[in-house]
């Protein structure tokens, strides 16, 4: 969800699947032309499988075992979604604190 301009991290219906979340990320990266250098995915369940498979830039973000370590081109094992500010290059004092 989003409040006032801002990701909360609150989850809301419908939770879509593999075969969505691929389709969507491909509308998207189409309709703003973009090249998979200029997208990062990242999941940490099996419907998020197609996205990550899908890009280079693919991220794990879950200690899941076995089959999701050759899925992702890097993976995040230990830390939070913060890890992903660190990918894209943000520093930490230009996060926003709520």
């Amino acid at each position: 969800m989003v409040r006032d301009g801002k990701l909360t991290g609150e989850v809301t219906e419908p939770v879509l699947g593999r075969a969505t979340k691929l389709a969507t990320l491909i509308e998207l990266t189409e309709s703003f032309d973009l090249d998979d250098i200029d997208t990062l995915v990242a999941g940490d369940g099996a419907n998020d499988l197609g996205m990550i498979e899908g890009r280079r830039t693919g991220r794990r973000v879950s200690r899941q075992a076995g089959w999701w370590r050759a899925a992702a081109a890097a993976r995040i094992d230990y830390g939070d979604l913060t890890a992903l500010l660190y990918a894209q290059g943000y520093r930490r004092d230009e996060f926003v604190e709520t």
